[in-house]
């Protein structure tokens, strides 16, 4: 596996190039174009606007939502309602919203593998996972060198069919069936062809969400945090 360091960018939530604002209890549709609600925060970014898109609010009352993925073939989206312990469901054509996995071990990140089957990050099981076009579940990942996972956080698959995910030392909070950490938090890359898991950074604060540009050349990873926050620990 070749993964220079250099290409690899650990990224603040702080340094993000654009935001949705208003996104408050009173937030409401947009009347005109382009929409108020997206500010560009890096010049550099805004050729990347779709001046005629507006943001839309799918649904609501969620206690966290997070991972979401999009179905194109299906023309569905699918996220998880971590606390709740659920995968949540968004139809395009109906525009219902379902759950489609309860309980789903506190899910948090997904994505889809190159053969389109669902990868998730299981908290409480402390498991990466693949469900299949059966609908059955195979553990891709628990444990790194005999060590459990601490509790898989976000995730992404890359071309070559090599899985990407975090799995920062949080530990048990109010919330989410996160267990105590055994493991320093770090970014993982799953071999395709082996299904061995190597640890590619290791000095994140926090690591939490992730993606691969269109080109691959880099891994942009959120840096969480700096120091343990008070609900983290029981």
């Amino acid at each position: 596996m070749e993964q220079p360091r250099r290409a690899v960018l650990a990224a603040t939530g702080g340094m993000a190039a654009s935001t949705v604002s208003g996104a408050s209890a009173g937030w409401e549709p947009a009347q005109r174009y382009p929409d108020p609600a997206v500010e560009i925060l890096d010049p550099s970014f805004a050729k990347y606007r779709l001046a005629l898109a507006s943001v839309e609010r799918l649904a609501t009352g969620f206690h966290w939502a997070e991972g979401p993925v999009w179905f194109g073939d299906m023309r569905m989206l699918l996220f998880s309602d971590v606390s709740n312990d659920r995968i949540m469901s968004w139809n395009e054509q109906t525009g219902e919203v379902g759950v489609f996995r309860k309980p789903s071990n506190y899910a948090n990140g997904n994505t889809r593998d190159r053969h389109g089957r669902l990868l998730t990050c299981e908290h409480q099981t402390r498991h990466v996972t693949r469900t299949e076009h059966d609908g059955s579940i195979t553990v891709v990942l628990d444990r790194v060198e005999g060590t459990p996972l601490n509790s898989p956080n976000d995730i992404v698959c890359k071309s070559d069919g090599s899985i990407w995910f975090t799995d920062p030392a949080f530990g048990p909070n109010r919330y989410e069936a996160m267990a105590k950490p055994e493991l320093l938090g770090n970014v993982y890359w799953v071999d395709p062809t082996t299904k061995q898991a190597t640890a590619v950074i290791c000095d994140v604060k926090g690591p939490d969400g992730l993606c691969f540009p269109p080109n691959e050349a880099k891994l942009y990873v959120i840096e969480a945090r700096d120091a343990e926050p008070p609900d983290s620990r029981l």
